[in-house]
């Protein structure tokens, strides 16, 4: 992609608490609505963004006051793209839970993930697992 297509990018590492997450959400949600991305989008992006950095606060960081949470957007004019790391020890996939399948429906793992899915359209985690890229595409 060519650099001259961004209408706004952001990086910056914030504390590991759920007031700097909550800025830093309101600040992306901001940017989409000035660059006229669509109600929908914005609550998709604006709750996926909301899981993604609450995992990486309390099971990535642990809840730890002493750990951050780096994270870097992009925004064209036709995709959202999001990038979350912690500094933690990081977690496989395919050990999470499904927590549409029967045996998994009374388990409290998973379901973030889950909605994080359903309102995304494209999801990919680092092998160590503790940093997770979300792309949202503009197709209004």
């Amino acid at each position: 992609m060519n650099q001259n297509e961004f209408v706004w990018r952001k990086q910056v590492t914030i504390a590991n608490s759920v007031s700097a997450s909550t800025e830093l959400i309101g600040s992306v949600v901001e940017q989409l609505k000035k660059h006229n991305w669509g109600e929908q989008k914005v609550f998709a992006i604006q709750l996926a963004l909301g899981e993604a950095m609450m995992n990486a606060i309390k099971h990535g960081n642990l809840g730890d006051d002493s750990k951050s949470v780096a994270t870097e957007f992009e925004l064209t004019a036709s995709r959202f793209c999001a990038h979350i790391t912690d500094e933690g020890t990081g977690f496989k996939i395919s050990e999470v839970p499904d927590p549409t399948k029967e045996e998994n429906l009374e388990l409290p793992n998973g379901r973030g993930l889950a909605m994080i899915r359903n309102y995304i359209d494209e999801l990919h985690f680092s092998e160590q697992g503790n940093s997770v890229m979300m792309v949202v595409h503009r197709d209004e």
